[in-house]
């Protein structure tokens, strides 16, 4: 009995907290010059969305290609299903970036849930701050936003296009493209925080498998002194990285502030 309670408290945390996750995603991230695409918002986990993204809490949307930028009106979103579905047509050759960030929302936890939270996502310094003010017992109110991007290759010529910094509070800038990669070879990122490296950070990386939750076969790496961080895809597929960052607050309405980062690519 004890062991069938300690499991379903653990699937309730991966549920509490994986349900706080932001995926940008699309059926194929392989598509043709110049025809309609269609990106969607994954807000839950990577394999489920739970509920929609409203659209006046998404800012800052837009799409690069070589040539092309594209950034959506009201008219280009719509909502079916627990997912929020983006409309647009692509452009030249090339390897696009598209990105989508949130307005922030405030989440409330208590002190079991709120540290079962740090010690998932590998927040480590928050974790040893805490201890170090005596506050491990104390709940906490956080202030959260998410930052996604997708990379896309359109037509068979590649680009750098995919490279280009979005500019938001928390971003994995590819350093090399996944789109020419073999199984074997890795892929490696950039973690900018306000447009600065992010050093000794942890990022979390997966991919979908038949049968099985994304979350459930969750990798971890820590980035570099540089920011800088690889990760090496077994397997073909829709892939993802994903890291928060989160900071102290002092005399402000939250405890804490964290912003949220994903990207999705795809190994053919």
């Amino acid at each position: 009995m004890k062991t069938v309670l300690r499991l379903l408290y653990l699937l309730a945390i991966v549920v509490l907290f994986s349900s706080h996750e932001l995926f940008l995603k699309s059926d194929s991230h392989f598509l043709e010059p110049n025809t309609s695409g269609l990106l969607y918002l994954f807000n839950g986990t990577f394999d489920t969305s739970e509920n929609e993204i409203t659209r006046d809490r998404i800012v800052k949307a837009k799409i690069l290609g070589p040539g092309y930028q594209f950034e959506p009106s009201d008219t280009d979103y719509y909502g079916e299903e627990n997912i929020t579905y983006l409309k647009y047509t692509t452009g030249a050759s090339g390897t696009y970036v598209a990105g989508i960030s949130t307005l922030p929302r405030i989440l409330e936890m208590n002190a079991a849930d709120f540290n079962e939270y740090l010690e998932h996502e590998g927040l480590e310094g928050t974790i040893a701050d805490r201890k170090q003010a005596g506050i491990t017992n104390n709940g906490a109110k956080e202030r959260y936003s998410k930052h996604v991007k997708a990379l896309l290759q359109v037509g068979e010529n590649t680009s750098i296009d995919f490279m280009k910094p979005l500019g938001y509070p928390i971003e994995f800038v590819p350093l090399n493209n996944p789109f020419e990669i073999t199984l074997g070879d890795r892929v490696a990122f950039k973690l900018l925080r306000n447009g600065k490296p992010l050093a000794n950070h942890t990022v979390h990386y997966s991919t979908s498998v038949p049968g099985q939750d994304a979350h459930e076969n969750e990798n971890s790496v820590k980035s570099n002194a540089n920011g800088m961080v690889s990760i090496l895809p077994t397997s073909k597929g829709k892939w993802y990285v994903a890291t928060i960052h989160m900071e102290k607050k002092e005399g402000d309405a939250v405890d804490y502030e964290s912003n949220w980062a994903t990207l999705t690519f795809e190994i053919k």
